[in-house]
């Protein structure tokens, strides 16, 4: 292609706003990068390119073509990796971007060619003697230079998936061993005299040259020098396993030194990346020193923390602000509080620590992210005070109090500001605050008392303020907005409080103060369902639930045993004397929101998963989950939902227009549930079971009327829905024999006929087809052998063939569907094709159903199955087979069972087929989803030994084993005519 064409081409991609065009262009960019004059292409561009864009493609097209798995020759990567040095070193001022585009493709040549030797030298490690000569050049040069150490050393740590695990780890570690040390001195080395030098903050390349330097210092302690680097989010518990040749520079207090005084002269852009090394500095492995050094060690790092609390002008900045809590956080992940009460410093620190914290808390609008590691901070000191040994007070009675005080009221002040100026509610990132909760929870029991004497006399004070305002003839709706706010949390904080139970050592005064606590929660609850239905604040309800989750764990399972002080309180003002009036009081509470909170899809969820929890004896041991289920079905609020299971009474089961088709979720949860609850005396009771489907029976009912006529299609499309999401609440819930009979002679054949015309009606619509498929593969589930169906029923048989019926029927039906865009091809498609493999791997594996039969009596209902689950696969790419994980995961379980005992199919599938199946294994192998490549070498084992077996009989010429199968012997015959396939598994093993 001509130059001009080339620039065309990089507008489009680059600068284009038409997405067809762009597509187009990354279609010629693929194939540039596979033409022969790919090279001299980018030679082109990087000469005589008029743009910077110009030059970026060349670098994308190098990038791609060193990465490729099959190299180029190393004579043709070392004149690319020295033109590139060569181009960059004469043109200094290129765009930043490309520069570090070019630098990338020197790193990644660099890492894949590590091993390599021409002519007796390893000729790819040379790279630092590269690098000095562009230190010893104008300061565009140095900042050339740093970014290509802080780039490689970044690549070497790079896991590249498309490369072996193994290979990856051999170059890190060669290059930790060889290189890494000797870039860290010399990032050290010079930063030092870059501090030197008086700093001047207008000076673009000086700060340039100082945020290379860090981030190479950065990239260094950054590395990943054992192979076992934690998840990126659990930041709060990395350790930097740093090698213990390196410990002479962390011996000097010079390099501490250095890192601090970097963050006192940068500007806040640079200062911190300074902070950030000194995070990694925190959390060198502890094992580097012996006692006296690590004390040393951590008295230099409280030191610096004293001196930045000391001059915090530089942490208002909120990258410094962060990187400040960050370090906290890992100052005590990695130092025991008895080494911290040991330091001269540390009585001003933990003050100077606590006062920070609390401005912190009270500024709750800058930087949110933050708080998470300052309550680390104060939660893991409070937990560590049991185990202080020494004599030095560890001051925390005084400072955590404070802390908690600080947590409270600075989001009581909050609700205001949220509800009168629309600011964005903390409240409303659930997960953040159930974080922060469970840290708070920890602090909150440090001097108990004091905890809950600010509890009581914030909570009375704004219940009796909700109160007036209720009373008020004017009833102002902002103000009692903005105290249920308020109450919402404060109801919050009282259950953090309960939850710390199990946290913290308790006593029996403790218990009494939860039981103070828990009154006006309770209180509360009856205030708020007394407005029902009129009116209702879903941010109290949520903390009501939250709060009853906390209780429910803390104290219901001890006490079906035993009694507890927090009773005493709760009896005297609330009549709850014991666990069975708490459950009575909790299965109302959940009564009361099924009934009249379903429009509130939150509190409904909620509710429903409290109830599930109870209904399975969540958290407790079998023994307590037998007494409390007993105790649980006793209550007149399960008695009543038992009875009562219409949408007349919980108008969340109704399947109006006024509910979207997602909010019917919810109701295989409270089948499921309310399942449990009726198997605790139903023993083998058929009427008892009639009773409870009633609501079913008349529902299918309907639909069935409703199916017949042309004018309700959409009325029995909802209905139909609700019912499959019923149903398969009901049968997971299920496991014993007895009663998953019940349900099959109460589904087959009547209803079971109705769920497969819907399928045929609907298969375009996978909102009606997905909760009809999972019901279907809920039932193929043996869980517990609850399939295992005596000898004289067919059942088994029975169910496999409707399953067989439907799974062909949506595979036919969705197949006439034709090619799909790829933002219609998961949901339309792939979801119910992965589907239907879960259900006919239950089917295969669970040993229920004795599948020669059918073959023994003419019944096609196998053959057609097998058949429809080939045609399926065919029309899935390989790489959606792995690039959709709930696909990857049925497809592969089911290929293992089908290959284990059903190879006689596998061998008589056309030579396309079975090549897609082993090419389909071979990529598999390779995948990180360990379910993925576990079932794919299951699978290759069956194979090969099926074939090996197959081998050793032929072998033999004995008259009994004359007739050798003719299914081995088409799978042989399939080997020798496409040996490639073999040798492709064996590489990628």
């Amino acid at each position: 292609q001509s130059l001009a064409e080339l620039e065309v081409l990089c507008n489009h991609l680059y600068e284009g706003t038409d997405v067809a065009q762009r597509m187009q262009a990354e279609k010629v960019l693929l194939e540039l990068i596979e033409s022969p004059e790919c090279l001299s292409q980018c030679q082109l561009l990087l000469e005589q390119g008029a743009t910077s864009y110009a030059q970026l493609l060349s670098a994308t097209c190098l990038s791609k073509l060193v990465s490729r798995a099959s190299p180029l020759p190393v004579e043709q990567r070392i004149d690319i990796r020295n033109y590139i040095l060569n181009y960059v070193a004469s043109q200094p001022k290129l765009a930043p971007f490309v520069i570090q585009a070019l630098i990338q493709v020197i790193a990644k040549i660099t890492k894949s060619g590590w091993f390599e030797v021409l002519k007796d030298q390893l000729i790819f490690r040379d790279i630092i003697a590269d690098v000095k000569t562009f230190l010893q050049g104008t300061v565009d040069h140095c900042i050339i230079g740093i970014m290509i150490l802080s780039e490689l050393t970044q690549e070497m740590n790079l896991v590249d998936c498309s490369r072996s695990s193994a290979k990856h780890r051999k170059v890190a570690t060669s290059f930790r061993d060889t290189s890494l040390k000797e870039i860290l001195m010399l990032a050290c080395s010079l930063l030092k005299e870059l501090l030197a030098k008086p700093l001047t903050l207008q000076d673009q390349q000086q700060q340039r040259l100082a945020m290379q330097l860090l981030k190479l210092v950065l990239n260094c302690l950054n590395f990943d020098f054992i192979g076992n680097s934690a998840d990126e989010s659990a930041d709060d518990l990395c350790i930097v396993q740093i090698p213990t040749n390196w410990r002479t520079i962390f011996l000097e207090p010079e390099t501490l030194d250095l890192f601090f005084d970097l963050y006192h002269s940068l500007p806040p852009m640079l200062s911190q990346l300074a902070l950030s090394c000194l995070v990694q500095f925190a959390s060198t492995r502890r094992s580097l020193f012996n006692n006296p050094e690590r004390a040393k060690y951590l008295g230099n790092l409280i030191k610096g923390v004293k001196q930045i609390l000391e001059n915090p002008q530089g942490l208002s900045d909120p990258g410094n602000y962060h990187e400040f809590c960050r370090f906290l956080a890992r100052l005590k992940t990695n130092y025991q509080l008895g080494e911290l009460v040991m330091l001269k410093d540390y009585p001003e620190v933990i003050q100077l620590m606590a006062n920070f914290t609390i401005t912190s808390l009270q500024h709750w609008q800058f930087a949110p992210n933050s708080v998470h590691y300052l309550l680390t901070l104060w939660q893991r000191m409070v937990a560590s005070v049991p185990f202080v040994k020494t004599a030095e007070p560890h001051l925390l009675d005084t400072y955590a109090p404070e802390i908690t005080k600080a947590y409270i009221t600075s989001r009581l002040e909050c609700v205001p500001a949220v509800i009168r100026d629309g600011l964005e509610d903390p409240l409303d990132d659930s997960a953040t605050v159930f974080l922060q909760l469970e840290q708070l929870c920890t602090v909150s029991r440090c001097e108990y008392e004091k905890t809950c004497m600010l509890l009581v006399q914030l909570f009375d004070q704004n219940a009796q303020n909700y109160q007036k305002l209720l009373n008020s003839p004017s009833r102002n709706p902002l103000e009692i907005t903005v105290q249920e706010g308020r109450l919402a949390w404060l109801v919050y904080f009282v259950g953090t409080c309960v939850g710390g139970r199990l946290t913290y050592t308790s006593t029996d005064e403790h218990d009494a103060m939860d039981g103070e606590l828990s009154c006006r929660v309770f209180q509360l609850m009856s205030l708020m369902d007394a407005q029902l239905p009129q009116s209702t604040n879903e941010k109290v309800e949520l903390a009501i639930l939250w709060f009853l989750d906390q209780f429910w764990i803390t104290y219901m399972g001890e006490q079906l045993q035993h009694t507890s002080k927090v009773y005493a309180r709760m009896s005297e003002v609330l009549g709850i004397t014991d666990a069975n009036r708490l459950l009575e009081t909790f299965m109302t509470k959940i009564v009361t929101n099924l009934k009249y909170q379903g429009r509130c899809e939150p509190v409904i969820s909620r509710t429903l998963q409290l109830l599930n929890d109870l209904s399975v004896g969540y958290p407790f041991y079998c023994i307590w989950q037998n007494i409390l289920l007993k105790r649980l079905v006793k209550t007149e609020a399960v008695k009543f939902m038992l009875q009562n299971h219409t949408s007349k009474h919980f108008p969340f089961l109704g399947v109006s227009d006024n509910y979207r088709l997602s909010d019917l979720r919810c109701r295989t949860v409270f089948y499921s549930a309310l399942t449990r609850l009726l198997m605790v005396d139903l023993g083998e009771d058929e009427d008892e079971f009639e009773n409870f489907m009633l609501p079913l029976t008349v529902s299918f009912e309907s639909v069935t009327q409703m199916l017949n006529s042309s004018f309700e299609q959409e009325e029995a499309k909802r209905m139909l829905i609700g019912l499959a999401r019923d149903l398969r609440g009901i049968a997971f819930a299920l496991n014993t024999k007895t009663s998953y009979t019940m349900l099959f002679d109460w589904i087959y054949p009547a209803y079971i006929s109705v769920l497969q015309r819907a399928i045929e009606l609907w298969y375009r619509e996978p909102a009606c087809t997905t909760p009809i498929l999972k019901l279907m593969a809920e039932f193929m589930q043996n869980r517990s052998q609850r399939l295992n169906f005596d000898v004289s029923s067919p059942n088994g048989i029975l169910l496999f063939r409707e399953a067989s019926k439907m799974i062909c029927t949506y595979g036919n039906q969705i197949l006439s569907l034709g090619t799909l865009s790829k933002d219609q091809v998961y949901p339309l498609q792939l979801k119910g094709i992965s589907i239907c493999y879960s259900a006919l791997k239950s089917a295969l594996c669970g040993n229920y159903v004795s599948f020669g039969v059918f073959k023994l009596y003419g019944d096609n209902h196998f053959d057609n199955v097998l058949q429809a689950f080939v045609k399926m696969l065919l029309s899935v790419s390989h790489s959606d087979l792995l690039q959709y994980r709930k696909l990857s995961q049925s497809y592969y379980p089911l290929l293992e069972c089908l290959t284990q005992g059903h190879m006689s199919f596998i061998t008589s599938l056309e030579p396309r087929v079975l090549i897609y199946i082993l090419t389909s294994i071979s990529e598999g192998l390779t995948a990180v989803d360990t379910v993925v490549s576990f079932s794919c070498c299951a699978s290759l084992d069956y194979i090969v030994t099926y074939l090996f077996k197959h081998l050793a009989k032929e072998g033999k010429k004995t008259l009994r084993n004359r007739d050798v199968s003719l299914d081995g012997q088409r799978l042989l015959h399939f080997m020798q005519h496409n040996p490639e396939i073999l040798q492709q598994v064996s590489s990628s093993l």
